[in-house]
């Protein structure tokens, strides 16, 4: 992996407007994998420039945070989940933005709902019935989230009964042991088990970049995740100590792009934990655009994993549209 340039934006990879095909995956390419080095210091130099380099303002923004509330996987993950708490945000999955906000906005006639929302296997039926005829994915955390250190045939039974409840996605967490341990055939052997699991649903695969260690780790996982057959690659399962990060971030999408450059294959990437605000929203948008084109600024292949991101922008919108910030507590969610 070409060591990042704080000043230098490579060619995007050409993605096709329209419904992707899923990721076939490839042989372990051993080789490729050893290859992948990543500096340190430059990737945060270049993770720097995201937030001083460019500005979204005014209208734009709140065109720009309309977009983001599109890329979100609304999360519960709580140990003290309950039924209703799913429906109730199931119901803003629905309709994110209230409606006096979208007319003001002049968005009064365009249907606004968030990506998928997420939630532990227990709550999948009740999601399903909640979102039916919404349009908006049930995604499952999968294969004994967070830690993934259950038997694997224990993972595999919770990846198919998530799929036979409905889900369309799932979030499966890889054993962090077989990265740091540099095992990368046992990696990609789980996941692509994982994978064969899942049937038609998408595939997301969870690194858990906090535990990793090294940036160069980091690429590498990503890596033999996506040759694995991983339709996402994702930063974190939010229970970590460090979730996502520019510099993070920033690896895992020019492995991203490394990957379409090679196979033409377009993976998707989910920033997840710690992704809180509409300012945060808006920097992994402008890594996105500007690492990977904006072809990766839709749903198919960018999503947030949060739970708090939704409030704070609505909050940003209500100031874009009345000059005054609402409290927090005032913005309708679960």
């Amino acid at each position: 992996m070409p060591s990042p340039q704080p000043a230098t934006v490579a060619a995007h990879p050409v993605v096709p407007v329209g419904p992707l095909p899923r990721n076939p995956g490839g042989a372990l390419d051993l080789d490729w994998v050893a290859s992948l080095r990543v500096d340190r210091s430059a990737a945060e130099r270049r993770a720097a420039t995201l937030t001083t380099r460019r500005s979204v303002k005014q209208a734009a923004q709140a065109a720009w945070l309309l977009k983001a509330i599109t890329l979100i996987d609304l999360t519960t993950l709580a140990g003290d989940d309950t039924p209703a708490r799913v429906r109730r945000l199931s119901a803003k999955a629905r309709r994110p933005v209230r409606p006096e906000l979208l007319e003001a906005l002049g968005m009064a006639d365009v249907r606004i709902t968030t990506g998928a929302v997420c939630v532990y296997h227990a709550m999948v039926p009740t999601a399903v019935a909640a979102l039916e005829g919404s349009g908006v994915p049930v995604a499952a955390v999968s294969t004994g989230f967070p830690a993934g250190l259950t038997p694997l045939a224990t993972r595999l039974a919770e990846i198919r009964a998530s799929v036979e409840a409905g889900a369309e996605e799932i979030d499966v967490v890889i054993n962090r042991h077989q990265a740091l341990a540099g095992d990368w055939q046992a990696l990609y052997d789980e996941i692509a088990r994982f994978r064969e699991a899942c049937g038609p649903a998408h595939l997301k695969v969870i690194l858990g970049t906090g535990d990793l260690g090294t940036l160069r780790t980091v690429a590498r996982a990503a890596l033999v995740a996506m040759l694995a057959g991983a339709d996402f690659v994702k930063t974190s399962t939010g229970k970590e100590g460090v979730n996502a990060t520019l510099p993070v971030s920033l690896t895992m999408a020019r492995t991203v792009r490394d990957y379409a450059e090679r196979t033409g294959v377009a993976v998707g990437f989910k920033p997840a934990g710690g992704i809180r605000t509409a300012k945060d929203a808006l920097a992994w948008m402008i890594l996105m655009r500007e690492e990977l084109g904006r072809r990766w600024l839709e749903p198919d292949l960018f999503r947030f994993g949060a739970s708090g991101l939704l409030g704070d922008i609505e909050r940003q919108l209500e100031h874009h549209v009345t000059g005054r910030y609402a409290a927090l507590h005032k913005q309708p969610l679960a």
